[in-house]
């Protein structure tokens, strides 16, 4: 059976009863009035049929399954919407949906509450708007997570959640601010276009994408990073570049597709990725994409010392008047640290027979890249905003 109703008034009762019946949830542009909370379902003095329900209770927790499909397109939700345990006792209830569970355009003006919800189709809830606080907090998504062009005008609860597909959030916005400390993305992930109107820096602490070495985490580190740079975070918006710019790096490397590719094209693809070798040795492991100063600081010690090592061996020197120096470290290291600046007083030089001079030559060169890689860092920091 098929609870359908179309540009009705619909009570919140009646829904839970049809739910508790089992039937198949048709609504379109209808207006739900009333409290909307399967914690009634519960409750003797509302006396609800529940002898369809299928309820499996442990201790202190009641795990509730709805295997019917719901579709609400284009509905109005008047009051709470809540498929979990009430405020006093959350973790008491977790509510199941078997089948696809869909909100399509639908708008909830109060809260909406869908905390432990486990989701074993798919979740639809493109075009949203969410006027109140909105929970999704330990929800698990085993299907396909939609959450596109929606609209939070509260705050927005992902804490824990588990996306096992594809989490797809783009043109979103969070006016307010959202949390996804702990959330695993295992699947595809889109954050493009997703924006924070209130400069409200979303909580990412501990997040985890499965994907990562495919870059599907860039477009979240896009948007943290955007939200961070708007508030005045500049450190963090800087940490979310460097997490962004890693990411498209991943992306190039496998480019569009991947999986879908058969072995020889995929092989073919990282044979055809050694063109990404220098963006990969200068921009990411050395200079950091320009948020990692200490790293042209430590690759320069690092030559410099090697190269004293070298200029400290016997003959390697000689004075500008042609006599050859003695072994010294002091003495090679004071070589290598004027060579690598490119400063060059000409008291010392080195040995025109030997091959010092191409270790001074490559140092010297080193030594320019390095030190305007450097400048370019420290500019790129401390200008920003």
């Amino acid at each position: 059976m098929t609870f359908q109703r179309e540009k009705q008034s619909v009570s919140a009762s009646d829904l839970l009863a049809a739910l508790a019946d089992g039937e198949d949830i048709q609504l379109t542009g209808c207006t739900i009035t009333g409290v909307l909370d399967v914690n009634r379902l519960f409750d003797p003095a509302e006396k609800f049929r529940t002898e369809a329900l299928v309820v499996r209770s442990a201790e202190k927790t009641r795990l509730l399954t709805f295997a019917q499909s719901m579709v609400f397109d284009k509905c109005i939700f008047e009051e709470n919407v809540v498929f979990t345990g009430p405020w006093s006792e959350p973790e008491s209830v977790t509510v199941q949906f078997e089948s696809d569970v869909i909100f399509n355009s639908s708008v909830f003006k109060a809260q909406t509450r869908f905390r432990n919800a486990l989701f074993q189709g798919t979740a639809g809830f493109d075009g949203c708007t969410f006027v109140g606080v909105v929970t999704f907090k330990n929800a698990v998504f085993a299907k396909d997570a939609k959450f596109r062009t929606v609209v939070c005008e509260g705050y927005s609860l992902f804490g824990s959640a588990v996306f096992n597909a594809s989490a797809r959030f783009a043109n979103t916005l969070f006016a307010k601010g959202a949390n996804f400390g702990d959330v695993r993305f295992m699947g595809p992930v889109d954050f493009g276009g997703v924006y924070s109107s209130s400069r409200a820096v979303p909580v990412y602490d501990s997040v985890f994408f499965g994907r990562q070495n495919y870059g599907e985490d860039e477009s979240f580190w896009r948007f943290v990073k955007q939200s961070a740079q708007e508030a005045g975070y500049y450190h963090l918006a800087g940490e979310c570049f460097y997490s962004e710019r890693c990411a498209g790096l991943w992306q190039k490397l496998r480019g569009p597709a991947y999986d879908n590719l058969p072995p020889a094209k995929k092989l073919m693809r990282f044979v055809l990725a050694i063109r990404l070798l220098p963006e990969f040795i200068f921009g990411r492991m050395l200079f950091g994409y320009g948020e990692r100063p200490a790293r042209v600081l430590a690759a320069s010690a690092l030559i410099i010392l090697f190269c004293a090592v070298i200029f400290s061996l016997p003959n390697s020197l000689v004075y500008h008047n042609g006599i050859a120096t003695d072994a010294s470290f002091f003495r090679g290291l004071y070589f290598s640290t004027i060579t690598f600046t490119t400063l060059g007083y000409g008291d010392l030089y080195p040995d025109p027979g030997g091959f010092c001079r191409v270790v001074a030559m490559v140092e010297a060169v080193a030594g320019g890249c390095l030190m305007a890689l450097f400048v370019v860092c420290l500019a790129k920091r401390f200008s920003r905003g």
